[in-house]
């Protein structure tokens, strides 16, 4: 994605314009054109809403991309897992694979990146004819786009679905009204109070209005059912004997997503239609901020600055850039079409500066848990020998406890419905409300330079009518802004520090603290030895060999069994389990 990495107005017939204007004069200084360009923006109106809408909707794919690559942070602990079969509109807590990029990935990147687009563009020199590659391209982006746009239609869908069955809602009373699917009942709680009584007269999973069922209980259970059967988890069960045997976890909009994303990709390959392919695009950009992580600040501004200088170098001194980006037919672009004139963003330009704003986002949501841990004091004992006498000292540290992770994702509806419109932006309805209205600070500080480098781009572009390098303007306008915030709000050590590597995802670390209560030393596991500690490991290796002893006894008699009889095993397995109703768990 990142072989496309430009903004260019492109004319009727498919290329890039490198002179707009009619004037024959002697050109404009830099001044002159852009004390001009407030005129010519008036006199082409339809250029200013084309340019807004590229603006738009690079925000907008940025901005739920970030949100979509939420999960939890290390500053807080895995909330306490249900009993399996247990019922209730709870959201999954396990954890995405991303693709962390290491430092040297600011070498290969932009390495790489060049060495796929002069391929591509010794292709389209060598066949003299695009359609060719587009073709194969195509096909290519086809299958690969199953995955990314099936992501984000089911994650459209688990939207719509919380929107039509959400958690909670609130009546014009202010009567909160939360919605059980295990009881097939709504309970009422007063404004202050967390009391929650049965409404017998509320008897569906639908909010406000419908929510009284004028039907036959036989209506009203089937309500209940489509609600269990899209809000919670199917299992896809595929094995091969002696190959791999998966359990996959997912919902009814996820198998709905697919299919959707199959018959997309189908027509597209067909038709080459440009709002498909705008939406595939969509599509890859959602789900590259969602799968690439930086894993650190630093990484993710060396990586950055890597493809800004390769930017920079494949679009004002070679002609690859431009040439590839307007020949080849194929979702790694987006193309807006005006009245007069059609524009285009390489995805390249979402994606890249998206992954870096996701991460800022992530540390905001890092922040949030991180200023909710508690330092409770803890007797740590220490063993030193005196005089060739064993002697045990107790010394008083503070024991980090991270608060219990609530997953935000998924809260759209349940704001809808239980928060009032000047409230929007602070829900307090539910403990997942408030924990999806965290403070983003640093998110809202890169969304802030990314629109304003993405305004100095187009600018650029309509003064030098000249395709622009976008990642000139938007590398900067991004990075600096987020290192400028930590700066000013004095937390630019918590930045450096913080990584998604997995170091910081501890429990029960035993930390040193100052006169004020601030943390100075993190004692490492291998110091640290508190009360009660010597019993559990002790019991710890009986425990141990008492397991031992038991799994040999259990070979022993299955090898015994095996002698007398033959056992049967599956070879083949592919099965889709839908959730176990209420009445049958």
């Amino acid at each position: 994605m990142a072989s496309n990495n430009v903004s260019a107005l492109v004319g009727a017939d498919g290329h890039a314009i490198t002179n707009t204007s009619s004037n024959t004069t002697s050109p404009l200084t830099f001044s002159e054109q852009l004390s001009g360009l407030p005129q010519f923006l008036l006199e082409n109106w339809d250029l200013f809403v084309l340019e807004f809408r590229i603006v738009f909707t690079a925000l907008a794919c940025i901005y739920i991309g970030a949100h979509g690559a939420l999960r939890r942070p290390p500053s807080a602990v895995p909330a306490k897992s249900k009993k399996h079969g247990a019922k209730g509109n709870h959201h999954d807590e396990e954890e995405d694979l991303v693709e962390g990029l290491k430092p040297s990935d600011a070498i290969l990147f932009p390495i790489l990146a060049g060495v796929v687009l002069i391929g591509l563009y010794k292709l389209i020199k060598w066949l003299e004819d695009p359609d060719i590659i587009n073709k194969i391209l195509g096909a290519y982006f086809s299958v690969m786009s199953l995955a990314s746009l099936g992501k984000l239609l089911a994650d459209t869908l688990h939207m719509v679905t919380g929107f039509i069955f959400p958690n909670v809602w609130r009546a014009k009373d202010g009567t909160l009204y939360h919605i059980d699917a295990e009881k097939k009942g709504q309970f009422r709680s007063s404004p202050g109070s967390d009391e929650r009584v049965l409404d017998g007269t509320r008897n569906t999973p639908f909010p406000g209005y419908w929510s009284k069922s004028g039907g036959s209980a036989r209506k009203t259970d089937l309500y209940w059912e489509l609600r269990r059967l899209f809000t919670e988890h199917w299992t896809i069960r595929f094995s091969i004997h002696g190959l791999f045997n998966e359990n996959l976890r997912i919902k009814l909009n996820d198998m709905f997503g697919v299919v959707l994303a199959f018959g997309a990709t189908v027509i597209y390959y067909t038709t080459k239609s440009v709002l498909l392919s705008n939406i595939m695009g969509y599509a890859f950009s959602y789900a590259g901020i969602i799968m690439m992580s930086p894993t650190t600040f630093t990484t993710g501004s060396a990586v950055l600055f890597g493809l800004f200088f390769y930017d920079i170098y494949m679009v004002f001194y070679t002609p690859y850039m431009v040439t590839v980006a307007t020949k080849l037919d194929v979702p790694i672009k987006l193309v807006f079409q005006g009245p007069k004139k059609a524009s285009m963003l390489g995805l390249g330009d979402i994606v890249i500066p998206g992954m870096f704003i996701g991460l800022c986002l992530r540390f905001d949501h890092y922040l949030y848990y991180h200023r909710q841990r508690k330092l409770v004091p803890v007797e740590l004992e220490t063993e030193t020998k005196v005089a060739g006498q064993l002697a045990v000292s107790t010394e008083t540290q503070r024991m980090v406890v991270k608060p219990e992770y609530i997953n935000p994702q998924g809260q759209w509806g349940d704001r809808w419905w239980s928060t009032k419109l000047t409230g929007i932006l602070s829900p307090s309805a539910t403990p997942s409300l408030k924990a999806s209205a965290f403070h983003k600070t640093y998110f809202y500080a890169a969304m802030a330079g990314y629109l304003l480098a993405m305004v100095v781009t187009l600018a650029m572009l309509l003064v030098f009518n000249h395709a622009q390098p976008a990642l000139l303007y938007l590398v900067p306008g991004v990075v600096f802004s987020v290192w400028l915030t930590g700066l000013v709000r004095g937390e630019v050590h918590d930045m450096w520090v913080y990584t998604e590597d997995g170091s910081l995802d501890g429990s029960d670390t035993i930390v040193e603290v100052d006169e004020d209560g601030n943390v100075t030393k993190e004692i490492k596991k291998d110091e640290q030895k508190t009360d009660g500690e010597s019993k559990d490991d002790a019991k710890a290796i009986e425990g141990t060999k008492t397991n031992d002893v038991s799994e040999a006894k259990g070979k022993e008699a299955v090898s015994s069994k095996s002698t007398t009889k033959a056992v049967e095993h599956c070879v083949f397995n592919f099965s889709i389990l839908a959730p176990a109703s209420s009445e049958a768990a």
